[in-house]
């Protein structure tokens, strides 16, 4: 978090001294116009931080945590999709128009890096194909190894995409990530301290990914805050994204994940809803999609948007820990 802080500004500068600067989009609302030109690619600080973060937890006078093929693998499964989102917001800032890569390439990406990590899960670290609430009580659904890499990379593209869209208000995309790997921060720390399998050093990696993700969202929220003086961009949110999905996955608790980033999920079944109303019945179903958008139009102020809907992800994030705590209980899990 205290990296974040102090190298998001140094950023900010380096990229208003070579005009690196947001490109809003034509039918985007109104009030947003007079952000064109606001810095961009804040990513690149989340992604930095994260890395010093993580690797800070490493170090043994201070720490217990050791380096696990899991733990850098969800760092590599981020970092590799922050990779696809800058090439992405190169392209719109060295080209001043608000489209990046065109949408089969941005998606052939996240397919790439999506099932190499999905590959690594099944084929490397043997994760359980299992569909599951918590670790400690699997449902008796195997995917089998094919259909469990499906179902990551489509859990893969659905949570780096989510997260994109929600990144469309000062600090929203930031500020609801904070509360979600809050959330994996806390069950991957509890699995280490009370899984049938004790202190599995995996597990306490995983948090740690989980916290070093938490502390650099945080500190990048600093000035990504409404009004914000620089925005994550596309290297942020799919990086952001992409961790999501790898903590989900690798920590068992996929089918949790829907609930822990509740808000992500409502953000993207409203750009699904809009599109389908409209292609299929010729009407919207709201102003403008996604909903933070509706709400703006409605004549919500953009900081109360952001606020309630801060909220709303937090209330997603006591939920989810409430379910994976009852879950872990009923299926003998040690309180």
């Amino acid at each position: 978090m205290l990296v974040s802080i102090l190298s998001t500004p140094v950023l900010i500068r380096w990229l208003r001294t070579h005009n690196i600067g947001q490109q809003i989009r034509e039918d985007g609302p109104k009030g947003h116009f007079s952000k064109a030109g606001t810095p961009t690619m804040g990513g690149l600080a989340i992604m930095g931080a994260a890395l010093i973060g993580y690797l800070a937890a490493h170090i043994k006078a201070v720490s217990h945590t050791v380096f696990t093929e899991r733990g850098l693998l969800a760092m590599l499964a981020m970092g590799g999709a922050a990779l696809i989102g800058f090439a992405d917001d190169w392209i719109k800032v060295s080209r001043q128009r608000s489209l990046g890569l065109n949408k089969r390439t941005k998606i052939a990406g996240q397919l790439l890096i999506g099932g190499a990590f999905a590959a690594a899960c099944v084929y490397w670290q043997r994760v359980d194909t299992h569909l599951s609430f918590t670790s400690a009580s699997p449902i008796h659904v195997s995917l089998g190894r094919i259909g469990w890499i499906i179902f990551a990379v489509v859990v893969f593209i659905a949570c780096t995409n989510g997260v994109n869209l929600t990144d469309g208000l000062d600090g929203l995309a930031a500020g609801s990530s904070v509360f979600a790997f809050a959330a994996f921060t806390v069950i991957g720390f509890y699995q280490f301290k009370h899984l049938s399998i004790y202190h599995n050093p995996a597990s306490l990696d995983e948090a740690a990914v989980a916290a070093a993700m938490l502390g650099a969202c945080a500190g990048f929220l600093w000035w990504n805050a409404a009004p914000a003086d620089i925005f994550m961009g596309d290297t942020g949110s799919l990086g952001i994204g992409a961790a999501l999905a790898a903590l989900a996955l690798l920590q068992n608790v996929d089918l949790l994940l829907p609930v822990i980033g509740g808000l992500f999920v409502i953000e993207t079944l409203s750009v699904i809803m809009q599109v389908f109303s409209f292609r299929v019945l010729h009407r919207r179903v709201f102003r403008m999609a996604p909903i933070h958008h509706h709400f703006e139009l409605l004549g919500w102020p953009e900081t109360t948007v952001i606020v309630r809907f801060w909220i709303l992800a937090g209330m997603c994030t006591a939920v989810a820990l409430g379910l994976f705590y009852t879950d872990f209980l009923a299926h003998g899990g040690i309180g």
